[in-house]
C-alpha cells in the first residue's frame, strides 16, 4: 500500500505511541498534533512531525493545521485517540468533513454488551453497557459516526480495543500497589475466584493491526475490535507480574468485585462494566485486511517487560496510600463464598 499522510490526535498514550512509531516504520507521512511538549516515556520517533494545538479549542487546531491558507496541511487519513464524547466527535466533523479520505475513530470493546451473552465477542455484538458511562459515552460517539456515514458517507472507520498494555502500564487494580504488596509479602486483593478469561494485548501487536487499516479503501465505513487472542486468567495475570517481581509464593485474596466496589466505589465501573466478566474475541474480521496481524507478546513476557521497566525508574514505583488502605479495609471485611464476579 503507498505510503498516506496521516495525522495522529493524541500521540504520546499507550495506544497511540506505538501507533504512531509503527506508521513511521512502514512509511506513511505522520503528522501528530498535540499541546506541545514530549512525553519521557512515549517520546515521538523522530521523523513524525509535531503540530501543537488542542483538540479542545477548535480555532488552535486550524490554525495548528493551516486551515485556509496556501501552506495548509493536507491528510488522507486522520485518527482520533482522544475523543470520548459525541461533543468530541462532532468537533472533528466540523473540522475535517470534506477534507480527508479516512477517520479512524478509537472506541472501546468495553461498549459491547456486559456480561456478554456469548463467547467469542464479535463485531456484531450487541453495544450494552448499563454499568458503565465511559462506555456509554464511546457508543453515542459511534452512533453518530454511523449516522454521518449513512447521511453524507462520511469515510469513518470505528476501532475497538480491548485491554491494551505496554511496559509502563500495570493492568490490575492497585497498578504499583500491588507489587509493593506483594513485594513486602502482604496479601493482593483479586477480583471475584480469578478465573475469569481476559483478553490483553501488546500495544506493539495492537499497532500492526491498527496500522494495516490506515489507507485501506476496505476499512472505510466498517469497524473492527483490534484485541490480540491472548486471554489468560486473573490468577495468571497476577501470577506472572508476582514472579517476574521475584515473589515465589504471592498471597491472592478472591473478593467478589461487588464487594471491591462498594468499598471503593471509583473502582466499580471498571471491574462492574468490564473486567469481571470473561472477554474472549474473534480477530478474524481484521486477520482479513491485516494478515501479519497476531500475538507475538504473551503477558508473561509482558509482566517481565512492566517490572523491570518499573524497576528502572523508581519515580514509577510508588505505593498509593488511599488504595493501600481500601485494600486493608477489603482484607477486613468478613468473607465467605465468592459470588461470581
Amino acid at each position: 500500500m503507498s505510503a498516506k499522510r496521516i495525522l495522529f490526535i493524541g500521540g504520546s498514550g499507550v495506544i497511540s505511541s506505538a501507533c504512531v512509531a509503527r506508521a513511521v516504520e512502514v512509511g506513511h507521512d505522520v503528522t501528530v498534533l498535540n499541546r506541545g511538549g514530549s512525553s519521557s516515556l512515549r517520546p515521538l520517533p523522530a521523523d513524525a512531525r509535531q503540530v501543537v494545538g488542542d483538540i479542545r479549542d477548535p480555532d488552535s487546531v486550524r490554525e495548528a493545521l493551516g486551515h485556509g491558507t496556501a501552506d495548509a496541511l493536507e491528510f488522507d487519513v486522520v485518527c482520533e485517540f482522544l475523543a470520548f464524547t459525541p461533543e468530541h466527535v462532532q468537533a472533528d466533523l466540523d473540522l475535517f468533513e470534506g477534507r480527508i479520505g479516512q477517520y479512524v475513530f478509537i472506541s472501546s470493546a468495553s461498549a459491547y454488551q456486559t456480561p456478554p451473552s456469548r463467547l467469542p465477542v464479535t463485531e456484531s455484538t450487541p453495544l450494552v453497557n448499563p454499568f458503565w458511562q465511559y462506555s456509554r459515552d464511546k457508543i453515542a460517539c459511534e452512533d453518530l459516526l454511523v449516522a454521518a456515514l449513512r447521511e453524507r458517507a462520511f469515510p469513518a472507520t470505528i476501532v475497538r480495543p480491548s485491554h491494551t498494555y505496554d511496559r509502563t502500564l500495570l493492568p490490575t487494580t492497585g497498578h504499583w500497589t500491588d507489587i509493593a504488596r506483594m513485594r513486602a509479602g502482604k496479601p493482593v486483593v483479586v477480583h471475584g475466584d480469578g478465573t475469569s478469561l481476559w483478553t490483553i494485548t501488546h500495544h506493539g501487536d495492537f499497532a500492526v493491526a491498527f496500522v494495516g487499516l490506515l489507507g485501506n479503501p476496505r476499512a472505510v465505513g466498517d469497524t473492527f475490535h483490534i484485541t490480540g487472542d491472548h486471554a489468560p486468567t486473573w490468577n495468571q495475570i497476577y501470577g506472572w507480574l508476582a514472579a517476574a517481581a521475584g515473589v515465589d509464593d504471592p498471597q491472592l485474596v478472591h473478593v467478589a468485585s461487588e464487594t471491591i466496589a462498594a468499598v471503593h466505589p471509583d473502582w466499580g465501573p471498571g471491574l462492574v462494566g468490564d473486567k469481571a466478566h470473561s472477554m474472549v474475541f474473534d480477530n478474524a474480521k481484521v486477520k482479513a485486511l491485516v494478515p501479519d496481524f497476531r500475538t507475538t507478546v504473551t503477558f508473561d513476557e509482558g509482566a517481565r517487560q512492566i517490572i523491570e521497566f518499573h524497576d528502572a525508574h523508581p519515580e514509577l514505583r510508588r505505593l498509593d496510600p488511599v488504595t493501600d488502605a481500601a485494600f486493608e479495609r477489603i482484607l477486613a471485611l468478613p468473607r465467605g463464598p465468592i459470588a461470581p464476579g
